[in-house]
């Protein structure tokens, strides 16, 4: 195998000569982009899927898998890629499909209480199979091309190319750009990568994918943003509903003299907040495009923070709200994180507001954590009572669906502020809740009585944000899906890559797979809480993974080491250090410290167990059927990732740790060679 693979032959594209490490470069860049554009792609047009983009990320890893397992054998599927694609971009459009948003104890929010759609159970599989079918053809390019070289320096190449795709999403992320710009970055590589092909087929799926994009990208209701693909709708000369992801999520109105809005539910915040609160400065959480700021200014404010994490429904706002509150001078509009905000500002407040801040979607495709659950958890609402000057208030205000979420949020103000909070319904659950830490400061209508009896849950933490989870619980739906997914997944491996015996020669690998999509999983989150749950906090992660992969690799091509054992040791030690050292206990550290603590505790264990990796990956007889082998792991390891439901997500260092110790037990002859 290494004898002839340092001068593959080049592939010419007309005058352009793409050699054999640039084709696996180029795949690979192909292969991280097109999962990347799917999880965000798909959450946006199948309505509620962005509840649950993990799934993607799942049939992306068993794709891939698949596509290695089968790159030795003597047909080529990798040649279908593009007319998997342009299928799947056309049936989701020509069939639209709603995911059931129903579950026992965990809330969906958007669109009204009534759900549409296929069961989430029956969908959400055949969405994670398609997605398997599309990544296994390229999944299976990429392992054709890694084949041909020693695995270190393959590994090495699929690396940089991964980089490169990851980067080149990310830059379309910072631009807006539309779905139509990310069709071209893949038509683009699939042209120079299977330009010497029959090309009819392929041509017509691409052309059809990139019509079907198109017609999205130049509709002028729709936009994009890092987060959503947006929807405008104009209802009246002031109003607009906006959607985001197909889900109703707010629309602009006149506040000042539309009179269902002038005495509505965001009004009450200052009637509650007391009649002598002066309202010199006011800190708008939720901000979106405007409304909660044009009331502020209504009611005097002298000042007002408005944080807004999606910058898109802020430019809404500077566009189109009839009230004009972003060019008013009193406000200062952040772009950012409301949680990060909190915990890095030192400014203070009279008023501060949770405006609806349900964000309809997940912080990436590879956490059950949502934009804006570490908003609401115990330690952020202590940060916002820190920020409160005297006699200042907290309110926040949504429709809860639920009254055992009504009486979590209640309960935890009450926990924090020392006073039961006051209490308004503008529906069966709908509710604005207003407490304050200093005694007779608040002019209550009514204030919070649960209903006698109930179950009041424990407030959410950082350790486990779990908001609309009513007690640590794998919900059914969860239970039936992921049960499909791994039932499918079985079987998908067995007609796509054959026998499943070969791999086991690479059990230890996978085990190392799963060990570290959960240590990447800790990573996500644990930057979320550090510095906000923004799109560009987790592309820099995904990226500062992949640095600390190459760099893991560069070490072992340099350097080997003789006992195998240490660097388990090593290993085992920084996960045991990331146990003892909470997150959130970095919060109170300036920038620049927190940053150097966050690196050195959530990519020590990386670089380490990537070195673990790589000392094992250089040496094997057959790459191909090793990677897969880790890959099909890292689904799993996705899989385990909802454990952190019953646990929170500290827990997943010991599942990590116990990976690593069965890889460690089945690798072959490593103890006796560390011995």
């Amino acid at each position: 195998m290494r004898g002839g693979a340092d001068r593959p032959k080049p592939d010419r594209v007309g005058d352009v000569v793409i050699t054999g490490r640039m084709r696996l470069v180029l795949y690979s860049a192909l292969m991280l982009f097109t999962e990347l554009a799917l999880i965000r792609w798909l959450g946006s047009n199948v309505v509620y899927l962005a509840f649950f983009s993990n799934f993607v990320l799942l049939g992306s890893f068993l794709g891939i898998g698949a596509g290695f397992l089968r790159s030795r054998s003597r047909r080529d599927l990798s040649r279908l890629a593009p007319v998997a694609l342009g299928a799947l971009v056309v049936l989701v459009n020509v069939f639209p499909v709603t995911v059931q948003r129903s579950a026992d104890q965990l809330i969906f929010f958007g669109g009204g209480s009534a759900t549409s759609g296929a069961p989430a159970w029956l969908i959400l599989p055949v969405i994670f199979l398609a997605t398997a079918v599309v990544m296994a053809c390229i999944g299976e390019g990429v392992g054709r091309s890694f084949q041909l070289y020693d695995p270190l320096e393959a590994y090495r190449l699929d690396i940089l190319g991964s980089l490169a795709g990851i980067v080149a999403f990310s830059a379309l992320s910072f631009a807006w750009a539309p779905p139509l710009a990310w069709g071209a970055v893949v038509t683009l590589l699939v042209a120079l990568l299977q330009a010497n092909r029959r090309w009819l087929l392929q041509g017509a799926a691409l052309t059809a994918m990139l019509v079907f994009l198109g017609a999205e990208t130049f509709t002028p209701r729709f936009s994009w943003s890092p987060y959503y693909k947006i929807t405008q709708v104009r209802t009246s000369a002031t109003n607009i509903t906006i959607y985001v992801n197909g889900i109703p999520h707010q629309g602009t109105g006149d506040m000042l003299h539309d009179p269902n809005q002038v005495h509505g539910a965001r009004q009450w915040p200052y009637q509650d907040a007391g009649p002598h609160n002066p309202l010199d400065s006011v800190l708008i959480v939720g901000a979106g495009n405007g409304n909660d700021v044009a009331v502020a200014l209504a009611h005097g404010a002298k000042h007002v923070d408005a944080v807004e994490i999606d910058p898109r429904l802020y430019q809404i706002g500077v566009e189109h709200h009839p009230n004009q509150p972003y060019q008013d001078p009193r406000v200062t509009a952040h772009i950012t994180d409301g949680r990060e905000f909190l915990e890095h500002s030192a400014a203070t407040y009279d008023l501060i507001v949770f405006a609806l801040p349900d964000s309809l979607t997940l912080v990436s495709g590879q956490a059950s954590l949502r934009l804006e659950s570490y908003l609401f958890t115990t330690e952020a609402m202590q940060t916002a009572r820190q920020h409160l000057r005297a006699g200042g208030s907290f309110s926040m205000y949504n429709t809860y669906r639920e009254a055992w979420l009504v009486d979590r949020l209640a309960g935890t103000l009450q926990q924090v502020y020392g006073t039961t909070p006051c209490l308004r319904h503008y529906g069966l659950t709908s509710v604005v809740m207003t407490d304050s830490a200093t005694a007779g400061t608040l002019t209550c209508q009514a204030t919070w009585s649960p209903a006698p009896g109930a179950f009041i849950p424990a407030a959410a933490t950082d350790d486990y944000p779990f908001l609309y989870l009513e007690t640590p619980s794998l919900p059914s739906l969860y239970v039936w899906t992921l049960l499909l997914i791994a039932a499918a997944a079985v079987v998908f491996v067995r007609l796509s890559g054959g026998p499943l015996r070969p791999m086991g020669q690479f059990t230890d690998l996978f085990f190392m797979g799963a060990a570290f999509l959960l240590l990447e999983t800790k990573s996500v989150v644990q930057f979320a809480l550090l510095f906000g749950t923004t799109w560009f906090v987790n592309a820099l992660v995904f990226i500062g993974v992949l640095v600390a992969v190459l760099v893991a690799i560069e070490i072992t091509r340099r350097w080997r080491l003789r006992k195998p054992l240490l660097l388990y040791a090593a290993l085992l030690l920084c996960l045991a250090i990331a146990w003892l050292v909470p997150p959130d206990s970095l919060l109170r550290l300036d920038l620049v410290p927190r940053f150097v603590c966050a690196v050195l505790l959530a990519f020590a264990p990386i670089l380490i167990a990537n070195l673990v990796f790589a000392q094992r990956f250089k040496d094997v007889a057959a790459s191909v059927t090793a990677f897969g082998a880790n890959l099909l792991g890292a689904m799993v390891g996705g899989i385990l990732e909802y454990v952190s439901l019953l646990t929170g997500y500290r827990a997943l260092l010991i599942i990590v740790a116990a990976l690593y110790g069965l890889s460690l037990l089945t690798s072959p002859g490593l103890l006796r060679r560390g011995a």
